[in-house]
This record gives C-alpha cells, structure tokens and sequence, in this order.
C-alpha cells in the first residue's frame, strides 16, 4: 500500500538550513543601517517568512521605523523607498544566505527517510530565486535536493497566502492537499499550510522566533532555552500548527502520526496535538 502522506513541502531559512534564520536578519540590519536608519534585530525578525519585499515593505509600515526614517530623511518611507531599500535588500541576502546555508542536524536524514517512504518533497520560500541559486547547490552537496523550490514571485501573492504551497503540490502531482504537510519555522508559513488544506508542522527552537544560531542556543541554560521555545510553539500553535517539534530531527514520528491520522479519516486542524 502507498504511504498515506503524499508530499511534504519545507521551508528553508530555519527549517532545513540557517539555524536560527540569521541571514535574513543580518541583511536587513546591515542594509537600514547604511540609510542611516537602524533596526532592531526584534524588529527585522517580526514579519519573517514574508516574501522579502512584502518584508521591506511592512518594516517601512512599521511605526517605530518611520517614525525615525521620518525623523532621518524628512518625510515618511513611500512605495519609491519600498522599491528603492529592496533593490539594496536583494544583493546583502544573496551574500548572506550563501553563509548560511549550513543544514539543520537532522535535515538530510529526514528528507532521506521520506523519500524511502514514497513521500515526494518540494519546498517553498520567501528568497527570490537569484537569493537561493547557491544554498541550493550548497543544500545539495549536504544531501537536501528537494524536487521543487518555489520562490517569492513565482506566485501572485506570497504567504499567508496558500500559493506557494499549492504551486509545490501541482509541481510535484501530489494530491489531495490533506495528504501533504508543510513544515515551517514562521507563523506565517504555518498560515500559508492551513490556508493550503495542508497538515502544517510548526519549527520551534531552529527558527526565526528563538532566532539563536545552533551554537548559542546549546548555550542558554536549560530553563531559558526552554522558555525561549515554549514561547516559538505558543506563536506556532495560535496560528494553527496541528503539531509543533523543536527541529527538523523530530520530524519522522510525526510524520507518521500524520499517516495514521489520514488513515483514520482525520483531516488537518482536527487537533492532532
């Protein structure tokens, strides 16, 4: 019998590559730096997993911020600074994420075990494709070739909406989207999966929301790592995560648990756990 889990579609930043999703971050606070207007790390990490000039665009919506790029520049940020700051956004990620394309410990291992099980995997991102032509081949060298990657613009609108996850899934030819689960480290890619029909599996410790690189989340103590994480799931599961694990390494079991619950004539958001 074919395994019951059709396709699993993955983010990257946080999820399979990037522990702690700094490169984002580390581009977009050097980048407003240099226009003479800097930003919070809380600040750049808020609305991640947006494609990156939604990004740009809801940092310069942001009160704080133009608050102070008014303050800086004379006037408010407009649609020309949007565009004009994003053509800056676009070269620092790309040099960013090239460092940062390390796997997550457990990536490669859980991506070969779906593929023994049947399971086709693609992936979706809010990187353009220029920012991902090198954590691909990097990403396949450590044994992570998922057979899709659809990147920010490849649909007309980006997450929260489910495009992305459904250009995957039509991509791969795996349906229904109740047999598919994505797998992402940002409240807004879990919004994207639900919105899809998909089964969504939320990243807690590896991702955006801990935001630690793997060395310096080893090095919290035991209390405040795990405080740290319990509040990355309490944001994962509000937006409606049918289960949330620490990283990628844990993702198997659930996998399977997933299968089961297909099997049982379950569908996602039936409060898996």
């Amino acid at each position: 019998m074919a395994f019951p889990v059709k396709a699993v579609i993955f983010d990257w930043a946080g999820t399979m590559v990037d522990f702690g999703c700094k490169a984002p971050v580390n581009a977009l606070l050097g980048v407003f730096a240099g226009e003479g207007v800097p930003i919070s790390e809380a600040e750049a990490r808020a609305d991640m997993g947006k494609a990156k000039r939604d990004h740009v665009a809801a940092l310069l919506s942001e009160p704080g911020i133009v608050a102070r790029w008014t303050a800086h520049f004379g006037k408010a940020p407009d649609e020309a600074d949007v565009d004009r700051v994003y053509t800056l956004v676009e070269p620092a990620m790309i040099e960013a994420a090239q460092r940062a394309a390390e796997l997550i410990p457990g990536a490669a291992e859980a991506y070969a075990a779906l593929l023994g099980l049947g399971v086709k995997v693609g992936s979706g991102t809010g990187y353009t494709p220029e920012m991902m032509a090198a954590i691909r081949v990097k990403a396949a060298e450590q044994g992570y070739d998922p057979a899709v990657v659809i990147c920010a613009g490849d649909t007309p609108s980006g997450r929260p909406a489910p495009l992305m996850t459904w250009a995957a899934l039509v991509a791969l030819d795996a349906w229904p989207a109740w047999a598919a689960v994505k797998v992402d480290d940002a409240p807004v890619g879990i919004a994207e999966g639900r919105h899809a029909g998909a089964w969504t599996v939320g990243i807690a410790a590896s991702g955006n929301a801990v935001g630690l690189d793997a060395i310096e989340f080893a090095a919290l103590d035991a209390e405040t790592r795990a405080a740290r994480v319990a509040a990355a799931s309490a944001a994962l599961r509000a937006e409606g995560a049918d289960y949330v694990i620490d990283d990628v390494s844990h993702l198997l079991p659930v996998i399977h648990e997933i299968a089961a619950a297909i099997e049982a004539g379950r569908k996602p958001g039936s409060g898996a756990a």
